[in-house]
């Protein structure tokens, strides 16, 4: 198994924090103690943009995407300034759990394991699919059109899980299985398909969808594995807090119209904390 990683001085340059400005009346004050959080009136959350159209870095060098949107509203409304933190998905957990930042906002999947030494809110229906050339020759439209294919993902991720879980069902049905090659984000891997290094890449269905619209790679197949994409949280009243703000967004219609923007699904959940404790 063949791994594309960044040095660590590059990936030390690229954990660069970028902060938005919002003016808060003086009325407004925080709704979190500043005990539950890293910076007192600050909500630092860590993002990986290289997902269009949910976090990227536009021509401008700006953060933009539903998610980033999303971060700053729920700041806004907990009378906190946001604050991002760009770095590897790989990072993410332990940087949470080491304080680095106080959550976690780039489209985590929800599993059982992770529910167990963190809290987190499932908020959004994803899955994943593969992508390959748009003037890829080969006829990719089920799992086992991928035997024997090489298949790039980005590394630690529900989505490399799931590329070896593909991988097993594929040889334990007596079918050649992938070779698969890890990146450290998912624009590497989607580098490496635009080099032909790679014959696809496994990414989210949100991801996939944008590139083909783009006409960049062609999204071959679709809703694999799905499951619910939460925010993560090290403190429990600040998951409690983050919760309530999104029930309120529900009720009020503005997370719907967030969604609907950039054309994503909402889960059909109540936006509850799912977490050790809970």
């Amino acid at each position: 198994m063949l791994r594309s990683h960044f040095s660590r001085s590059v990936l030390a340059a690229s954990f660069l924090s970028v902060t938005a400005s919002f003016a808060f009346a003086q009325s407004c004050e925080p709704k979190v103690a500043a005990g539950e959080l890293i910076k007192p009136g600050t909500l630092v959350m860590s993002t990986n943009p290289t997902l269009p159209p949910l976090q990227f870095i536009d021509s401008t060098g700006d953060l933009k995407g539903m998610r980033i949107d999303l971060g700053k509203e729920i700041a806004k409304r907990l009378c906190l300034e946001p604050e991002y933190v760009r770095i590897e998905f790989s990072a993410m957990v332990p940087g949470l759990q080491a304080g680095r930042w106080d959550m976690i906002n780039t489209g985590i999947f929800f599993t059982e394991e992770r529910a167990k030494i963190m809290q987190m809110i499932p908020y959004e229906d994803q899955a994943i699919s593969v992508s390959v050339a748009p003037d890829s020759k080969k006829n990719v439209a089920a799992k086992d059109d991928l035997a024997g294919m090489t298949i790039g993902v980005e590394i630690g991720g529900f989505e490399e899980t799931k590329t070896r879980l593909l991988d097993k069902e594929l040889r334990d049905a007596g079918k050649e299985g992938l070779t698969i090659q890890t990146f450290d984000n998912f624009a590497l891997a989607f580098q490496a398909l635009r080099a032909g290094q790679v014959q696809g890449v496994v990414s989210i269905d949100a991801v996939a969808k944008e590139y083909d619209s783009r006409g960049d790679f062609k999204r071959a197949i679709s809703g694999l594995y799905p499951a619910p994409v939460s925010v993560a949280f090290k403190s429990p009243a600040l998951a409690d807090a983050v919760s309530a703000t999104l029930k309120d967004m529900k009720a009020d219609g503005s997370l719907k119209a967030l969604f609907d923007k950039y054309g994503l699904p909402m889960i059909a959940g109540d936006y509850s904390v799912k977490g050790p404790g809970r």
